[in-house]
């Protein structure tokens, strides 16, 4: 039962009663930050007096007599201008308790108008190996999924793979230019890698060789720029009125300047690293037209040149197995992995029915969308007749309707694609799309320390697989310090290890608001103090150490028609949270936030933690408040595991 919601709907049917629409009430419903004020407080009488005209606490008078609450809670207090405070039954929470006891959903109801969602995650480029900033994209992804299915509606989970578009290319010229033999029996991934970065470098080197000229003159530009402002705001000192105007035109050439030099700067280290190297220097020289051919690599592919197509049907299935280690590691599971390859034979159609519709035009070569507020164009296909990731996702939107038919598509994609998709919804909207629901679900970038994105120290791209083994081997220094933990064998450590360690990963990156930046801190996030994944399983493990050492059957308690008593305030603080499961899955999914759920987790454990100090259990004063503490613990114990495993992550028994 959704406690915020059952009020925020009586409340609703009290201000129907009243002589202005009610509005959405569901926000002015909200839990108490203070016990000592109740349980919720309702805020809604201020904007309602506003609207009406009338004094706040005379509306919040009104409200409270229709308020029909009578059931389930004390009468209703005014404080200040026109709060209401609520206050539960003891009773009737101990009775919505015992029916979360005999539920194995926990009082969780099912959706009553169930939708279909398809959720697009994960999303790597295969032939390389997997980096950092693919965590985010896939655990944020799992926990919508896990979650959304458990609340009932029906979800397909689409892992969009990066299979089919110039990457090959590189992979194809660098394989026929640059190949290790060896080093690809041994180990084929690793070496398609390397050919990867090897011919990345070496265009990116041609490319910035080619732009290095309109860099110097944009500096040159910028300098004369800059001296310009600085006569202006000399020649506004003595008119007070132009100075400010003048301060922020320096301002702003200064900044140009910089950002010009440091463009200049980044690009002479570039390819400084190059030059300096006798090799890779040779291997420029030699393959000075390594842009072009990339190119041709990638059309000969997909116009389906039989040996390329062989070779990269003899890359991916490789390719595929090094993704799947990692995804066992995490516990990530896909219902489909439909790459970018799967619908290259829609990509002509869907091109040639956005030019019939008038949607797409021919422009300097290409094929473009234009859509109205974006000074640049949507590309679906350049002018050498190549399509583009919008060309391909147009076409996967297509199939995605015509195959599930889904209310809405959520799209875990890094902020820094916001602009493609803003375009992209904005054209399938255009071309009929009209009765889906298209997120992009946003998420910000994993820094390290210094505030930068998270590299290792030689300036490389963290790998994830190195980035998980960090983490269990941070967890290791930590199991075996919980109670039981010590009696842990050493296999059984290693075990919990991998465990703790994955969770602790997972937990810290969901626990942050999902569109900020956050930094990466090994030894924090498995910290068995703070809002970290290791104390939620730690206060698991303690639950079930309590029912071990007093032989508890769990079963049979739950099976049992004991009372649940809530006199001790650290037990009514517990019963509250434990029932306030709903009300955080309802927040979370409200716009696709895991963070809510980890939040509601850490007060629950919290909560439990002020219980366990101050409520004996196996010692309580009589054998009915002992049943009636262990049934708390398990409420508690099941809440934990079940919110811990819509985010992914596993429970263990002892640590």
């Amino acid at each position: 039962m959704n406690l915020a919601e059952l009020i925020s709907d009586r409340l609703t049917v009290a201000a129907s009663r009243l002589s202005a629409e009610p509005g959405d009430l569901a926000s002015q419903v909200r839990q108490a930050q203070d016990p000592k004020f109740g349980d919720y407080q309702i805020n809604c009488a201020m904007s309602l007096g506003k609207r009406l005209g009338r004094p706040p606490r005379e509306v919040a008078a009104e409200l409270v007599a229709a308020l029909d609450l009578g059931d389930c809670c004390e009468p209703p207090e005014i404080a200040g201008p026109g709060f209401i405070n609520l206050r539960f039954r003891q009773e009737w929470l101990a009775a919505r308790l015992a029916e979360a006891v005999a539920d194995e959903r926990l009082g969780i109801a099912l959706a009553a108008r169930p939708r279909t969602y398809v959720v697009d995650y994960s999303a790597p480029n295969v032939a390389k190996p997997m980096h950092v900033g693919h965590i985010r994209s896939t655990v944020i992804g799992d926990a919508l999924v896990r979650t959304l299915r458990f609340l009932g509606h029906r979800v397909i989970s689409d892992n969009h793979l990066g299979d089919w578009g110039t990457q090959f290319g590189m992979i194809l010229y660098g394989y026929r230019n640059f190949l290790d033999a060896p080093a690809y029996q041994a180990r084929p991934v690793d070496e398609l890698s390397r050919l990867y970065r090897l011919v990345s470098r070496l265009v990116d080197y041609h490319e910035r060789r080619a732009a290095r000229s309109e860099l110097v003159a944009k500096v040159t530009r910028a300098a004369a720029e800059l001296a310009g402002a600085e006569r202006a705001a000399q020649a506004a000192a003595a008119d007070p009125k132009q100075t400010k105007a003048a301060g922020k035109q320096l301002a702003k050439a200064q900044a140009g300047l910089r950002e010009a030099e440091a463009a200049l700067a980044e690009t002479d280290d570039k390819l400084a690293a190059i030059d300096h190297d006798s090799q890779l220097a040779a291997l420029a020289r030699e393959h000075a037209e390594i842009g072009a051919a990339v190119l041709r690599e990638t059309a000969l592919l997909h116009a389906g040149d039989p040996e390329r197509r062989r070779l990269w049907s003899e890359f991916l299935p490789k390719c595929l197995v090094d993704l799947d280690v990692i995804y066992r590691r995490l516990g990530v599971t896909f219902d489909y992995t439909l790459g970018e390859s799967f619908y290259h034979d829609r990509l002509a159609g869907v091109v040639a029915e956005l030019e019939r519709l008038g949607l797409a035009r021919a422009s300097e070569g290409a094929v473009c969308v234009f859509v109205e507020g974006y000074d640049a164009p949507m590309i679906i296909q350049k002018q050498d007749g190549a399509f583009l990731y919008a060309t391909t996702d147009l076409a996967t939107l297509q199939y995605r309707l015509e195959t599930w038919r889904p209310d809405a598509i959520l799209y875990v994609v890094d902020h820094r694609q916001s602009l493609h998709f803003e375009q992209l919804f904005a054209t399938a909207r255009r071309w009929g799309m009209q009765d889906v629901e298209l997120v992009h679900v946003s998420f910000g970038t994993i820094l390290g320390k210094d505030g930068r994105p998270y590299r290792t120290r030689a300036g490389d791209t963290v790998g994830l697989a190195w980035l998980l083994d960090e983490a269990v081997e941070a967890a290791r220094d930590v199991v075996g310090s919980g109670e039981g933990g010590r009696e842990l064998a050493p296999a059984d450590r290693e075990r919990v290890a991998e465990v703790v360690g994955i969770a602790a990963l997972k937990y810290a990156d969901l626990s942050q608001n999902r569109t900020s930046d956050y930094v990466f801190d090994r030894e924090k996030m498995v910290s068995l103090d703070g809002n970290t994944a290791t104390y939620m399983q730690y206060a698991y493990a303690r639950v079930q150490s309590i029912f071990a050492r007093g032989q508890v059957d769990a079963d049979a308690l739950r099976r049992g028609d004991a009372k649940i008593v809530l006199d001790a305030p650290a037990e009514r603080q517990l019963a509250l949270a434990v029932l306030r499961f709903a009300e955080a899955l309802a927040l979370a999914m409200s716009d696709y936030r895991p963070s809510q759920l980890t939040a509601y987790l850490w007060e629950l454990a919290n909560c439990y933690s002020a219980f366990f100090e101050a409520c004996p259990v196996l010692k309580a004063e009589t054998p009915e408040l002992r049943t009636s503490r262990l049934l708390l613990c398990d409420l508690t114990a099941r809440t934990l595991c079940t919110g811990l495993a819509l985010l992914g992550i596993e429970v263990v028994e002892r640590m």
